[in-house]
């Protein structure tokens, strides 16, 4: 396990406080209220460790194969429908949604080989990520995909709690399946836009491991 670079200055910042606080609470509190600097000392230290580990990267064998689509994200699937999409596409197109919790890993992979042809940045609201209207009203980012086996979008997108999208890809540059194409902060969702016809090979509520699980196949 490795920990991603988008999380150094939350850490640092994290430790800091850690260690500010605790000095804090055992030189005020130690000889009057000793379990009351133990509790501090436990909250803190399970918050610190969890900071970490949301921005931890597992050592994983990733899926690589031109027909399939990997999962661009960790979490369950909460959604498969298909939807009429008016931001590149503008046609129908199958819809699946990946809810990323705030203890899932929040790194996100490309799905599949290919260049891209759209990368577009959008300001939005907050809403919970697992919000029918989170894919069009939240702050997300579009990214579109293509190879010589169709074209697909997918789409991060900020949930109550993110509030940065981290995206890395740039439009024409030729990217890898299971490369990184950015990261998330704090609970989010990521749709991923197929073509009609597509075989999908998860389903509802499965939960689902980023450049591991197939997605679909092309």
């Amino acid at each position: 396990m490795t920990i991603h670079r988008e999380g150094y200055q939350s850490i640092g910042i994290g430790a800091l406080l850690f260690g500010i606080i605790n000095i804090v609470s055992f030189n005020f509190l130690s000889a009057a209220m000793p379990w009351l600097a133990v509790a501090i000392f436990i909250v803190t230290l399970f918050v610190f460790l969890f900071l970490i580990s949301f921005f931890r990267i597992p050592n994983r064998k990733l899926t690589i194969n031109d027909n399939q689509i990997i999962c661009p994200a960790d979490g369950k699937v909460v959604v498969i429908e298909e939807i009429t999409d008016v931001e590149y596409f503008n046609d129908k197109r199958v819809q699946v949604s990946i809810f990323m919790s705030p203890a899932n890993v929040h790194v996100n992979r490309n799905p599949i080989n290919g260049v891209v042809k759209y990368s577009q940045y959008h300001k939005g609201k907050y809403l919970v990520a697992w919000h029918p209207k989170s894919s069009t009203e939240n702050e997300r980012h579009s990214v579109v995909l293509e190879n010589a086996k169709g074209t697909i979008l997918v789409k991060q997108i900020a949930g109550a709690l993110a509030k940065r999208i981290c995206n890395y890809l740039k439009v024409g540059t030729e990217v890898k399946q299971c490369n990184e194409m950015g990261f998330i902060k704090f609970g989010s969702r990521v749709d991923v836009l197929l073509p009609l016809g597509t075989t999908i090979n998860v389903q509802l509520n499965q939960v689902v491991q980023g450049g591991v699980t197939v997605l679909a196949t092309f």
